[in-house]
């Protein structure tokens, strides 16, 4: 089993925050691969359905939790708790600061590297389950982080958030039978996105509005 997590906050204010890149990549998970409808359950939105992979159908679970993002492992710890799965089954698409917009990269285990989101997450289930982490760019100063990650994506980002977001869909097989290495490099090689400094590029990006 494969438990597909989308952090971000629940409503139509925070709908195109670069906070809730995690829920956008969710949704594209939903639609590339059919997946039921979403029911309310474990305080969040959940769906069930199937990646089809060279080995056969994996089932796969996508949650996304309306519990805001400060309290996203209460949720989830519900759900892998009724479920009986292992963290490790569980993987976290979320906004990244330390990475220029549209670059992705996975990681298992380790720290929340000041994301509070990602903190919830191990207080409640541990660190051991695997994090897709999408890059937003830093906005240049700690003191501006709160204001960057809760504005909207501007529309001539749409772009690349559609790519990263679709591609994060279409390689899900790789992903699906533990192939984190091969389906990180597969996502990027489906959305293409420069390696900047994050903090330029984040910069960079709002003055070209």
């Amino acid at each position: 089993m494969l438990i597909l997590v989308g952090l971000g906050n629940p409503g139509p204010k925070y709908e195109k925050n670069r906070h809730n890149i995690g829920f956008l990549a969710i949704d594209h998970v939903a639609r590339r691969w059919r997946f039921g409808a979403e029911r309310s359950k474990f305080q969040s939105l959940i769906s069930e359905g199937a990646i089809e992979t060279q080995a056969g159908p994996v089932r796969a679970i996508l949650i996304k939790p309306q519990t805001y993002m400060n309290e996203s492992g209460r949720a989830v710890g519900a759900a892998i708790q009724f479920l009986k799965a292992d963290p490790t089954d569980v993987v976290v698409f979320y906004d990244e600061l330390d990475l220029a917009p549209g670059r992705f990269r996975m990681k298992a285990g380790g720290g929340a590297a000041g994301h509070n989101g990602v903190r919830s997450m191990i207080s409640h289930i541990g660190p051991h389950f695997r994090r897709g982490r999408m890059g937003i760019g830093h906005p240049g100063h700690k003191d501006r982080v709160m204001g960057h990650v809760l504005s909207d994506f501007h529309k001539v980002e749409f772009p690349w958030v559609e790519a990263l977001c679709g591609a994060c869909a279409d390689a899900l097989p790789l992903l699906a039978v533990g192939e984190d290495e091969k389906y990180q490099t597969e996502v990027m090689r489906l959305a293409p996105a420069e390696k900047l400094d994050p903090r330029k590029a984040a910069q960079n990006g709002s003055e070209g509005v």
